[in-house]
């Protein structure tokens, strides 16, 4: 089992970025993938996990701006980050969760990847 994300880099505030994540060793269909992102001296934060069935979960302080999916063809998660601000900034990362839901807090993993950095700065 492998997961990596990619797609970071420096935008403005304001500005968009997606991330993929690409899965190996399995299929992303049947297991719940998150998005995480830790930023120095803060706490780990679930950003955004979608479901096996497809049913999407979202941080609060993300809602709105951030969109996960799904490419079973390419066996990839996307994360669209719109409308960025300087407090998204930090390392995002995907993993398998065990189980998608409301509190984010409960998005326990395994498996995870290498994380992508996201700087959002004027």
């Amino acid at each position: 089992v492998q997961l990596q994300a990619s797609g970071g880099g420096l935008v403005r505030p304001g500005g968009s970025l997606r991330l993929s994540c690409a899965a190996s060793g399995f299929n992303v269909d049947y297991y719940g993938i998150g998005w995480f992102r830790q930023a120095p001296g803060k706490e780990r934060e679930g950003v955004s996990c979608i479901a096996s069935s497809g049913e999407t979960f979202y941080a609060d302080s993300v809602k709105g701006r951030f969109t996960v999916s799904r490419d079973s063809a390419e066996n990839k998660v996307y994360l669209q980050l719109n409308s960025l601000k300087p407090e998204d900034t930090a390392n995002y990362y995907c993993a398998r969760v065990l189980i998608c839901g409301s509190d984010n807090k409960n998005w326990s993993h395994r498996f995870r990847g290498q994380g992508t950095q996201v700087t959002v700065s004027s």
